[in-house]
């Protein structure tokens, strides 16, 4: 998904009423954070991001490099048309700087994000003037290239990305419409081929609960483990609506886990609400926020999670889904929202 601009003024000043203060007990013992609790469990809390915002927002930076997390995604910087703007031409500069900062923070985990996907493309790959064979060894340089550069320092990547409409069908993209289903196995194949290490997962957004989208994911995966090739999990990415989760996630999640024998991993979560907020939104997405941990706790291969961005200040939703935002655990002043003190009592086992 892409990054936003900052808040509107009127959005900022109703989240920032209603936060919940950062200050903690003074004087007691140290409270966890996120990603201390979800260790616990051995699990791990995340966050997207990049570069340039945290050069840029030292406030912003002490957060993303502290103990609330152990791992990042590149929010946009290891996308086509950032890594290879131009065919054969590779700049990895935002994504190398991203590994510098994990290394130097804790050595946190890297999570790619994305090989495969049909958007964010650079603009000669949607001009599509390619023979099928040479649109195949274009994806295959591609997929080879990014993967092998960033081998031993990605933990999971996202190899392919949405390639279902909620209709169970697939996505007709430039890839489908080429290839037909064969690209994702030869993506699979061919990252497994480059970091032979790293965890390769499907994503795709409308994975927390049963659907004809996700059982089309189910009959794939199937298909795919059957033939041999190399699929480790499944991402759901959790960019979810508050007052519209499916209550079927845990059920989801776990015949995932338990029947077809992958990893599963919330990738993008974020829960939006209609703007401006108010106490009784922020409490039932604080509710949320815990049922989707609890959830995850209760599927054993159900590896983590991360966030979006972690702030309102840089959340996508609101220049997407006009009237909808204040959708992450931390205020655009980077205050303390109900969605954390939930989802950390989640992960503590509060019930």
């Amino acid at each position: 998904m892409k990054f936003s601009a900052l808040y509107l003024a009127a959005i900022t000043l109703a989240c920032t009423a209603v936060a919940v203060p950062t200050s903690g007990h003074q004087g007691g013992p140290k409270t966890l954070t996120l990603d201390e609790a979800a260790k616990k469990t051995g699990r791990y809390i995340g966050t997207a991001t990049d570069k340039w915002i945290l050069d840029g927002d030292e406030p912003y930076a002490k957060i993303a490099a502290s103990d609330e997390f152990s791992q990042y995604t590149h929010e946009n910087t290891v996308k086509w048309e950032s890594i290879e703007p131009q065919p054969g031409v590779f700049n990895f500069t935002g994504g190398d700087a991203l590994v510098a900062f994990a290394k130097k923070n804790g050595n946190k985990n890297i999570r790619g994000h994305t090989l495969v996907w049909h958007s964010q493309l650079a603009p000669w790959v949607t001009a599509n003037n390619y023979t099928a064979p040479e649109l195949k060894a274009v994806l295959k340089r591609h997929v080879q290239t990014v993967a092998g550069h960033f081998k031993g320092k990605f933990f999971h990547w996202d190899v392919v990305n949405e390639v279902f409409d909620d209709d169970g069908s697939f996505r007709k993209t430039i890839w489908y419409n080429t290839f037909g289903e064969d690209y994702i196995e030869w993506a699979f194949r061919w990252a497994r081929e480059a970091d032979p290490k790293a965890k390769l997962y499907i994503n795709d957004y409308n994975f927390e609960g049963i659907s004809d989208k996700t059982n089309a994911v189910t009959a794939l995966v199937k298909k795919l483990k059957r033939k041999g090739v190399p699929i480790d999990g499944i991402g759901a990415q959790g960019h979810l609506i508050s007052g519209s989760i499916s209550n079927t996630t845990e059920a989801l999640w776990r015949k995932w886990s338990d029947e077809l024998g992958v990893d599963v991993a919330i990738t993008e979560l974020d829960i939006r609400i209609k703007t401006p907020a108010t106490p009784e939104k922020l409490k039932l997405q604080a509710e949320e926020y815990a049922y989707i941990a609890k959830a995850c706790l209760a599927v054993k291969r159900c590896k983590g999670i991360t966030l979006w961005q972690f702030t309102d200040k840089y959340s996508w939703v609101p220049d997407v889904f006009s009237g909808e935002g204040d959708a992450l655990p931390w205020t655009t002043d980077l205050e303390k929202k109900p969605a954390y003190f939930a989802l950390l009592d989640a992960l503590k086992g509060k019930k």
